[in-house]
């Protein structure tokens, strides 16, 4: 096994994988918070059910890891398993995937929808925080979906495509409308 540095790629470590099991270890590594902060984000799921989740998407990423395009980009790909394994899950589990429970807690975030709205980023307080949060979850599962992976797993558009497997200009008007909605409702809570 070859020595990896920071810029290894995903894809290159996907071609090393193939070869070699071990190196599969080293996108675990990269991709495990943030697919069970994508989860816990998007999801009511128990700690244990997102740790179950979490074990199966990587099972089943390393299962079909021959049929990856190394011409595309690994970590939509492995969202796009996540968030596949996540309905599939709710609906063994017969659970509506409202996906209503979920927190923000990253400043990053609050500072990144900001700018979006062109809010000032001094008026951020918990009123004004618990409020977004809750205009969020009433959105549309549609308009969350996008939401959620552009704002708080920052991902560009054409990720977004891929990972919800919809056009890169459905992408854009979705997530237009998702921002009208959003600041319509927060300025009428204001």
């Amino acid at each position: 096994m070859q020595l990896l540095s920071e810029t290894t790629s995903d894809e290159e470590l996907v071609v090393l994988s193939l070869q070699d099991p071990a190196y599969f270890a080293a996108l675990i590594e990269r991709y495990e918070t943030k697919i069970q902060r994508y989860l816990m984000r998007r999801s009511s799921a128990s700690h244990e059910d997102i740790q179950d989740l979490l074990q199966d998407i990587f099972l089943k990423a390393y299962v079909n890891l021959n049929g990856f395009d190394t011409s595309l980009s690994f970590s939509s790909w492995l969202y796009r398993i996540a968030h596949n394994h996540m309905i599939s899950w709710y609906r063994k589990q017969k659970i509506r995937t409202d996906g209503r429970i979920f927190s923000i807690n990253d400043e990053d975030v609050f500072e990144h929808l900001a700018d979006a709205f062109d809010l000032e980023h001094e008026h951020w307080t918990e009123v004004v925080k618990k409020s977004l949060v809750g205009h969020v979850q009433e959105l549309p599962e549609k308009y969350r979906d996008i939401i959620l992976l552009r704002f708080f797993e920052e991902k560009d558009y054409d990720e977004i495509s891929d990972i919800l497997q919809i056009p890169p200009g459905t992408v854009a008007t979705r997530l237009s409308r998702a921002k009208k909605r959003l600041q319509s409702a927060f300025i009428e809570h204001l």
